[in-house]
Formats: structure tokens, sequence, C-alpha cells
């Protein structure tokens, strides 16, 4: 049990040198820890591919995971050969394992429907969603936004280091610059008080903390959409103030649409979804959309081509209706 220990601790180190998220190390512990019980705790270096395969079989027939589901614990398995034990598994022919998943069309919201759930939001919540549908970004996005990230002199937004690992900038929705000129001052407040009482440093991205040691207390560094409460971060044990948490956002979301009545599965998703294909229905280019959402690939974004094109279809009539 030591050694399995041992190496879980190892993974961690790995996974905050590669700059992983906290969510994304949870999950790959969870997942590399259930390979390893389900093998009676052998040894990873001593397994190959038909341990592998024999568990994501079992996770796919016994345990009837999803392909996504199955797919995250097979990731997990691979970063552990990979970067942890140094094990190329290229040749295993490993990729032939990964399950096959069910291209969706994404669900989106007529601006109409987006308009009726922000009238639901209530508090700092409305703003949040409201600037994650104006500006197409990802939750993690939204929340990850710090002061520092909002240019108001040239009305853009900096989004840094997002899923795609690639930078990029969109542009600040006019309607909002008032509101996010309010919130700003705001943080700046809150951050003078926590400074006051002991507190004021935020969580830093990279090597920046131990570089710029001043810096995670600066004001500029504070997160846009903070939490009411100082808490414990959980790496480091500091006590500090982390941004929204993302289940909470969740949650409100979804009272929202509830609220809203509206007869479709509302997430923080389907805004960035509606975000795109209504710049779609208003003309701009695939490729211009394609940078504004931080697609690695124009392929990704062509699926907003297929969601007009069904939109399209609404307005063809039956030949019944001749």
């Amino acid at each position: 049990m030591h050694i399995k220990k041992k190496l879980l601790d190892i993974v961690r180190d790995k996974i905050r040198f590669k700059h992983y998220s906290i969510s994304t190390e949870k999950t790959y512990i969870h997942w590399i820890k259930h390979y390893i019980f389900f093998h009676n705790k052998k040894h990873p270096i001593e397994m190959a591919k038909n341990e592998i395969e024999e568990y994501l079989t079992f996770l796919a027939t016994k345990k009837q995971v999803s392909p996504s589901t199955q797919n995250q614990a097979f990731n997990a398995i691979l970063f552990l050969y990979k970067e942890v034990l140094g094990i190329d598994i290229t040749e295993w022919n490993v990729q032939a394992l990964r399950a096959q998943e069910r291209k969706h069309i994404p669900v989106v919201l007529t601006t109409q429907e987006v308009q009726k759930v922000l009238q639901n939001i209530t508090g700092i919540y409305k703003l949040v969603v409201t600037l994650m549908y104006g500006c197409g970004l990802r939750m993690s996005e939204v929340l990850n936004i710090r002061i520092k990230d909002i240019d108001f002199g040239f009305n853009k937004l900096y989004i840094w280091d997002s899923k795609s690992l690639k930078d990029r900038t969109v542009p600040l929705p006019m309607k909002l610059k008032d509101e996010l000129l309010v919130q700003v001052k705001k943080i700046q407040e809150m951050h003078q008080k926590d400074l006051s009482d002991g507190f004021g440093t935020v969580y830093l991205p990279f090597a920046y903390e131990k570089k710029y040691p001043k810096v995670k207390s600066e004001t500029k560094w504070q997160y846009l959409f903070p939490m009411n409460n100082i808490s414990k971060d959980p790496r480091s044990n500091v006590k500090r103030r982390h941004h929204i948490h993302p289940q909470t956002l969740g949650r409100n979301i979804k009272v929202a649409a509830q609220k809203a009545n509206l007869n479709k599965r509302v997430t923080s998703h389907i805004f960035r979804h509606s975000y795109a294909t209504h710049l779609l229905q208003a003309g701009i280019d695939l490729r211009s959309i394609q940078e504004l959402l931080g697609h690695k690939s124009v392929e990704t974004t062509m699926i907003y081509t297929h969601v007009v094109s069904e939109m399209n279809k609404a307005k063809l009539i039956s030949p019944l209706d001749f």
C-alpha cells in the first residue's frame, strides 16, 4: 500500500508540474487508483495492454459507463504510463481501445430564450452568465477572469491559457461595460479590506508566485468574480479568496432555467453554443468564430453550421401543406 501511495504522490507532482487544473488532478488520481485496485494493487509497471484492455472492458460492460467516462479513465492511464513511468505505450496500439463517442449536435437557445434565463438569474450570477454568453466563454474561463484581463480602453477581454492552450482576445460587450467597471470597483474595495484583515493574496498560475512574490497581493490579479468568503486552498492550505465555485454557478443557472419554463436542458455550456450559433446566423464567418471560441481546428467550429442547417430545416414545410 505504501508503494501505491508513493506512486500517487509522484502522479500529483507531475500533474501540478504540467499545470493541470485541480479538477483534472482529482479525476486522474481517482482513475489511476481505481485501475491499480482493480488489478489487486499490482504496480502499473508490471502491467501492459492486456491489463488496460481488461480494465476498460470492465468499465464498459460491467459498470456500463458512458464512452466519454471510459475515455476519461483511458486518458488518466495514458498519463500515468507516459508522464510518470516514462513508458512509450504507442507500440501497444492503445489508441484502438478508445471508446467511440457519439457526435451530438449541440442544443442552443434562441436570443429570446437567453434573455428569459438571464431575467431569472439574480445577484452577481446574472453578470457572470451575461458575460459568458456575450463573449462565448467556457465556465472555467469566465470564472478565472482577473481584473487585469479587462481592457476598458480598447474594449476587449483577454482569455489566457484556456482549454486549447491558446491565448485569445474577444470583444467586450458594450452593454456590460458600466456594470463591469462597478464590479471592478467593488473588488478593489473588497481587496483593501482583505489586506487590512491579514489576507488579500490570490492563487497565481505557473511559477509566477516564485518569480514575482509580491504580485499575489496586487489588486489587478484578484478574480473579477470572487467568493463571498475567504477559503483554504486545497493544494497549499493558504487562506485566501478564490473565484466563485463552478457548482454554485451551475446551480444558479439551473434554477433560472426552471423559472424560465424552458423545455431544454440548460447548462453553462449552452450559452457558448448559443453565442457561436447566433454569430453564424448574423453572417460572421466561420474562421472568425473559431478564433473567438479558441478552437484549435475549424472542424470543431463547423458543428455550428449543422445547428443553423437544422434551424433552416424548420422553415421548410411538409408536402402535405403544399
